[in-house]
């Protein structure tokens, strides 16, 4: 059985035990199975399954990351439609990108196009750069290098 799986089934158990499947109540349970199958695997010391403790804290940040993003540009785009000279620049560019796993991939393209003010248009057959329209590229490099410090960075981190 995988730590996510058993970190699934102490979730269960903790809101059966507490009689509650509320959400918050298994947040609570899968932040208690979490904290339990590590200090497990470090009295057993089997270090080699470590991913899964990496991971998921990374997935964290990659959330919060996001979120934050998110509420970002939303903001960014709701002031715009309001402006009378709205400060848009609307551009196609290219990404060069790092992750190569189908999946890395899937989750940048798809974190990019769910940032208002961006969408991923295409992924290269050699999976090499993403094509990516952004109504706020005045400097595509600026851009670029932006994406791929926070959000390409916070997936490859996931994964790594």
């Amino acid at each position: 059985m995988t730590y996510l799986a058993m970190n699934v089934l102490l979730a269960v158990v903790w809101g059966a035990l507490w009689g509650s499947l509320a959400p918050i109540d298994l947040a609570g349970g899968f932040l208690f199975g979490f904290a339990s199958l590590w200090f497990g695997r470090l009295l057993v010391g089997r270090d080699e399954d470590a991913r899964y403790f990496r991971a998921l804290p990374q997935a964290a940040v990659l959330l919060v990351y996001f979120i934050k993003e998110l509420v970002k540009s939303c903001l960014m785009v709701a002031r715009d439609c309001i402006a009378r000279e709205p400060g848009l620049h609307p551009a196609i560019v290219r990404m060069p990108i790092g992750p190569k796993s189908d999946l890395e991939i899937f989750i940048l393209a798809n974190l990019i196009t769910l940032t208002p003010g961006t969408l991923t248009l295409d992924v290269a057959e050699d999976r090499s750069f993403l094509v990516i329209h952004s109504i706020y590229a005045e400097d595509a490099a600026a851009l670029v290098a932006d994406l791929k410090s926070g959000m390409e960075h916070r997936v490859r981190e996931v994964f790594r």
